[in-house]
Parts: structure tokens; C-alpha cells; sequence
């Protein structure tokens, strides 16, 4: 099989170098470039340093047109300028890993149109998609623990925590983000205001446009480098039983998201493209766990998994990864 042509732009940070990892091990993918205006000239192995022996790729401010996908791993805002300004063949498919193109408002760049790319909700349309949006690490998170709940109409009154790794904010250093103020610490930031809302509204409309369904998250930084755990509580009035049989029903077919009969926790899914949930219920609330990797399932590994369904490739090619359990 001939190889896909892949380059990245945006190649030095975290979701840049998860995907780096990524797609120098996918069986049928090459890179072909990896754009990094501020390490242009230097070895990929010295910024991201476990790639010693690797790889011998190195960063360069050229780009190369002559390529099958290209990711976008740029700061948000910054992927529509850049579109704006560089121009590649209608033929190169885009996934772009920022939030410019999510919204159904601004899924447009030029000639190009962008699909959502949520497999467990848009599978079909992302195969014979030009360009993806690829979804937020929150948005993700959330809405894998809603959508079987969206299908069947239930969604009303969601109130949501979830607690996110220091990876997450990025790799630009701010107090938040710093050792001695993240160690032994957490906090509450963009109660009720987080920018993944709008994307996860227009994804839980799509199943279940019938009323309003209002959606409460406090997202919270906790004291750990990855991983997102996030739990939502609503009104449930069958039993646990039919809900874990509506769960299953909706993923079955879905090789990354699993729903666990036993209670889960992040270190099941820590360095892989997995999602996984639990439910429990007391009274006629429901409240619906559920896990992921911020930089994997909610980034990079869910980028590479929507290029393994644009190309037709097999979903799990090159996501078959272990967990960190110890």
C-alpha cells in the first residue's frame, strides 16, 4: 500500500508531539514535513527529546504542498489566518486541532468546508469529508458521556465537573501552569463559561433538537500532567440497567469508547485514544462518568483516528496503545 504524505504545522508542542509520535509508527502513513518556525533547522529529537533514536525527522519553515493530509496543531484563532495566508491543493485534506472551524458558524475557510469530528457522532460524514475539525479535549470528554442520553430525548437540566491535567493549558508557561503552583493544588477556572460550550451544544442538538437542554460545567485544573475526568448528573427516571443498555447500544461498533460496569478512573486511559464510562444512580439522578486522555482521545490520537477514516484505513490503525497503569 502506497503511504500517505502527511505534514504537521505547529510541530513543537504538545498535541504537535503526540502526533509526531503518532504518525512516525502508523503503518500507513510518511511525514513529510514538520513546520516549526521557531525550531526550524534543529533535530525534532531536541524539542521532543524521547524521540531520540526515533526518528531523524527535522523542523523547517518550508512547506511542502505535495502532501495527502495536513494537521494543524496551531494556538486557537491562529489556523484560520494561516489557511488565509498559505495556500495548498483542494486535494490535501485538513484537520485542524484548534477550535476555528468547529462551530457551524465558522466551519468555513475559503473553498474549504469543515466537518466535526466526533466519530461516535459523525462517523459517515467524516469518511467522505474534505476537512475535519477536530473536537476540543473537554468537548470530547462531555459529550461521549451525553450523546447516547441526546439520542433518546432525555437531555435537560446537565450539571457537570470535570478536572483536566496541567496539558491541557498548553505548553506556554503561566502561573497555573507552573510546578510549584500546580503540585498539590486545584482550582476552578471558567465556571460556567468554558470556550468548549458551543461545540458541545450544536453535537448534543444534532441527536436531540426537541426543547432546551441546559448544560452547567465547572472545569477545574488539577495537580496531574494528563488525562480529563469528568462527571455529569441529570434527571433519570428508568433504571440503571436500561441506562447501561442504551450506553452500550449507542458505542457498539465504536472501537475507543467502552462503558465499564465497574467503576473507572484515569489511569485506564492515560496515553491512549480510549474513552470510558460508568454509570450510577441514586433516586431518579443519574450521573455519568466518564474519562479520557486530554492529548490522545482529546486531540492528537482523535485526529489520527479521523485521518484513518478519511483515507478508509482500518479506525484503530496506529491507536492501539497501552495504557500507563503503573
Amino acid at each position: 500500500m502506497q503511504k500517505v504524505k502527511a505534514g504537521i504545522i505547529g510541530g513543537a508542542g504538545y498535541t504537535g508531539g503526540e502526533l509526531i509520535r503518532l504518525l512516525i509508527r502508523h503503518p500507513y502513513t510518511s511525514v513529510s514535513f514538520i513546520h516549526s518556525r521557531s525550531n526550524a533547522g534543529k533535530p525534532v529529537h531536541t524539542v521532543h527529546q524521547d524521540l531520540l533514536g526515533d526518528t531523524n525527522l527535522v523542523f523547517t519553515d518550508k512547506l511542502d504542498t505535495d502532501i495527502d493530509i495536513l494537521f494543524l496543531c496551531l494556538g486557537h484563532g491562529e489556523s484560520k489566518k494561516f489557511l488565509s495566508e498559505h495556500s495548498f491543493p483542494a486535494m490535501v485534506k485538513v484537520i485542524d486541532l484548534a477550535n476555528d472551524f468547529r462551530l457551524a458558524g465558522t466551519s468555513q475557510a475559503g473553498d474549504r468546508k469543515f466537518v466535526y469530528g466526533l466519530p461516535e457522532l459523525n462517523r459517515d460524514k467524516i469518511k467522505s469529508a474534505g476537512n475535519i475539525a477536530n473536537p476540543g479535549c473537554f468537548a470530547t470528554c462531555l459529550q461521549l458521556g451525553l450523546l447516547p442520553l441526546a439520542k433518546a430525548g432525555l437531555l435537560e437540566d446537565i450539571y457537570t465537573t470535570g478536572i483536566t491535567g496541567s496539558t491541557g493549558a498548553g505548553q506556554s508557561l503561566t502561573q497555573t501552569s507552573h510546578f510549584s503552583w500546580r503540585a498539590n493544588n486545584i482550582q476552578a477556572y471558567k465556571t460556567l463559561t468554558h470556550q468548549h460550550l458551543g461545540e458541545i451544544g450544536e453535537s448534543l442538538q444534532q441527536l436531540q433538537n426537541n426543547g432546551n437542554i441546559e448544560l452547567s460545567f465547572v472545569p477545574w485544573r488539577g495537580d496531574f500532567t494528563r488525562g480529563i475526568f469528568a462527571s455529569s448528573t441529570l434527571h433519570y427516571e428508568l433504571s440503571l440497567e436500561e441506562a447501561n443498555k442504551l450506553f452500550k447500544d449507542f458505542y457498539a461498533g465504536h472501537p475507543f469508547t467502552k462503558v465499564s460496569d465497574e467503576p473507572i478512573f484515569l489511569k485506564q486511559v492515560v496515553n491512549t485514544n480510549k474513552a470510558v464510562i460508568h454509570l450510577e444512580k441514586a433516586g431518579s439522578k443519574l450521573v455519568v462518568h466518564t474519562a479520557i486522555d486530554n492529548l490522545l482521545k482529546g486531540a492528537s490520537g482523535q485526529a489520527l483516528q479521523n485521518m484513518n477514516l478519511l483515507c478508509d484505513f482500518d479506525e484503530s490503525a496506529g491507536l492501539n496503545l497501552k495504557a500507563n497503569y503503573f
